[in-house]
């Protein structure tokens, strides 16, 4: 029962309840105060580090580890996520454009009742059919289905 007292032990199960607690909690921050309290129980397995030692480091590695680390991984969590759900359902399906979209110029596009954001390297028409062939986040890229002359 001894073995449970010790520093390693209680700073990687305090880890492990951070990382539980990101799923319940939005926001992508309790998982670096995960990573600090893990730090944590790494250096006690092998440094004799007091008490204050121990949540200085916990202190300076999360909050390092969530300056660092947060957008970057937000980014490869999020945007992967959505982006592959969005190929997986729109990519090659038919549109309408609600606003002129043009090169170099932003517009809207009505897909399966939802008006989404769009660009194109084509010139198209409001009203005019569209072909989503891809996106850039929840942005939506689109050819006309307009036969090129």
């Amino acid at each position: 029962m001894q073995s449970f007292y010790n520093s390693p032990v209680i700073w990687f199960v305090a880890g492990f309840i951070f990382f539980l607690l990101e799923f319940a909690v939005p926001g992508l921050i309790l998982f670096f105060f995960a990573v600090g309290a893990w730090i944590v129980a790494l250096l006690s397995l092998f440094l004799d580090l007091s008490i204050n030692a121990q949540l200085i480091v916990f202190l300076i590695s999360s909050i390092a580890s969530v300056l660092l680390l947060r957008k970057w991984v937000k980014k490869v969590i999020f945007v992967q996520k959505y982006s592959s759900e969005i190929e997986d359902e729109f990519l090659g399906k038919t549109g309408i454009a609600e606003t002129l979209i043009g090169p170099g110029q932003i517009g809207k596009v009505d897909f399966k009742g939802t008006t989404w954001s769009a660009k194109s390297n084509d010139v198209i028409d409001k009203g005019e059919n569209v072909t989503i062939i891809g996106n850039e986040s929840i942005l939506l890229i689109v050819q006309s289905t307009k036969p090129s002359i």
